[in-house]
């Protein structure tokens, strides 16, 4: 059957949209031949072909060469079979092209359906595209639905929506439909209907962005974030370094009377943020990893294990609350750490014996094993 006007706003429309003709017209083929079997359930096997050269549709029914035909849709006898060619044995396929009843409806509905979704499609996955190098970056988004599972984000001037499933979401924040907030793209995955942008509030990258956000000296290099640990919503350990002697880690991500981390706190709802020097050395990192806590001595207990000595006052300050401090820092530097109160017999025997040592040193006596 010839269509060329169809063939001709076929390449138009392609034209237009951007949309691969060939995608398209498998598509298609594909839905005519669905259309027919749905209007004429238990019909034979039909499938269809579009040639835009020509500018032709046909229609192709299969049946099957039988000894006893059981169905009449699909199934020819072997005597019904020869009658067409004496040549057709049991087991061969004869192919007929035909146009079925009602062909401009079920084309016209069918076309319709097709160009509708191939569009979606084709502006779906362009957007994706866009998005596929936001993998790991911060965006501002605004909340546009909540429902029983998932928080749903619209992202940037595309619209696009990201999707904050509970495990992305900090447990101390509280969201509602237009609320404004800046998201960690997490995930972009882009397969067709299945195609996601899983966002994130609860991720250590987006505690980075957003310092790289406030921190000149972190966007150019010159100051390096070398780890995070986190507990969204309550308690962040970031552990920083300067590639350059004359940069103050530090005071570059405290900023001017704190300036650049209390918007980085703000932005988290209060979440604390300990700024710590990172070391290579792994004991100094210890050290300075228990932070706010005071700490007098870090010994090496065997492979990646340490134990830290604390003041008596400082003890809870240095396991803090439900022992978060104590846990951040050994994520934070990757080691077990055992922290002591100074008074507990084990590191009093310990601090004893530096303190001899050091007494020894200021006589001139040198205590190192050769």
């Amino acid at each position: 059957m010839e269509n060329k006007e169809f063939f001709a706003a076929l390449t138009d429309l392609v034209r237009e949209k951007g949309i691969s003709q060939e995608v398209f017209i498998a598509t298609f083929e594909n839905a005519l031949a669905s259309a027919y079997k749905k209007q004429f359930e238990g019909g034979a096997e039909v499938s269809v072909t579009l040639d835009p050269e020509k500018g032709t549709i046909e229609y192709k029914a299969t049946r099957y060469v039988v000894e006893e035909v059981l169905d009449k849709d699909k199934e020819i006898s072997l005597e019904d079979a020869q009658e067409l060619d004496p040549r057709y044995q049991v087991g061969d396929t004869i192919v007929n092209t035909f146009i079925p009843k009602d062909f401009s409806r079920i084309a016209a509905q069918t076309a319709k359906q097709v160009i509708m979704q191939k569009l979606h499609e084709t502006e779906r996955d362009n957007t994706f595209s866009e998005f596929s190098d936001k993998e790991g970056e911060l965006m501002e988004g605004v909340i546009r639905k909540i429902d029983e599972r998932n928080i749903y984000v619209e992202l940037g001037d595309k619209k696009i929506e990201g999707v904050m499933p509970p495990q992305d979401r900090t447990p101390t924040e509280r969201y509602n439909v237009g609320d404004k907030l800046k998201v960690f793209v997490k995930r972009v995955k882009n397969s067709g209907r299945n195609s996601q942008i899983v966002v994130s509030r609860t991720a250590q990258g987006l505690v980075k962005k957003l310092f790289e956000e406030q921190v000149p000296e972190i966007a150019q290099g010159i100051v390096e974030i070398k780890e995070i640990s986190r507990e969204p919503g309550h308690r962040t350990k970031m552990a920083i370094f300067s590639n350059d002697a004359r940069v103050d880690a530090v005071g570059a991500c405290v900023g001017n009377r704190g300036a650049r981390v209390n918007a980085v706190v703000e932005e988290l709802g209060g979440e604390k943020i300990d700024i710590i020097l990172w070391s290579e050395d792994p004991l100094a990192f210890i050290y300075k990893a228990l932070s706010p806590a005071t700490v007098l001595s870090v010994t090496a207990r065997g492979e990646r294990s340490a134990m830290a000595i604390v003041p008596d006052d400082k003890l809870s300050l240095a396991i803090g609350r439900d022992g978060q401090n104590a846990r951040l820092a050994a994520r934070l530097t990757g080691w077990k750490i055992d922290v002591k109160s100074a008074s507990s017999p084990e590191a009093a025997e310990i601090l004893a014996q530096m303190e001899a040592e050091e007494e020894l040193e200021d006589f001139g006596v040198t205590t190192d094993e050769e």
